[in-house]
């Protein structure tokens, strides 16, 4: 039975729930998300939550928005993350007609991605723009 007030809808044969279910199951998820506090407890959290190759898929996708925010060319982002030319397009598609969030973690980050830091050696020096 579903919460009061939603709904089931018939599309093709198949039940599916409405877009208040999906929306509040992405909430749902965004806040686990905000919950976590250490790099361990994401560490965990995404590999409980993704099989190994969905956290590859969108660790890669991350990798590859950092690189073109960075004006990197197509032929080195494939040779250094593997990511094919169908995902790095999408990927740019994103970072120039979606909705700017890969720019707003950006300056959040560590100026590197490819250097294994500890929790404590993530300082403001670390952070882009300071």
């Amino acid at each position: 039975m579903l919460p009061m007030g939603l709904e089931r809808s018939e599309t093709g044969g198949e039940s599916i729930l409405n877009n208040s279910i999906q929306k509040l199951s992405n909430d749902y998820l965004f806040r686990a998300v905000l919950s976590l506090k250490t790099m361990d407890e994401a560490r965990d959290f995404f590999e409980d939550l993704c099989t190994a190759q969905e956290l590859k898929a969108i660790s890669q996708r991350i990798i590859v928005a950092k690189m073109l925010n960075d004006k990197r060319v197509y032929s080195d982002i494939v040779k250094e993350t593997s990511a094919s030319t169908a995902t790095i397009s999408r990927v740019n598609r994103s970072l120039v007609y979606g909705n700017d969030s890969f720019r707003t973690i950006f300056p959040r980050l560590p100026r590197r991605w490819d250097v294994e830091m500890s929790e404590t050696e993530f300082d403001d020096e670390d952070i882009q723009g300071e």
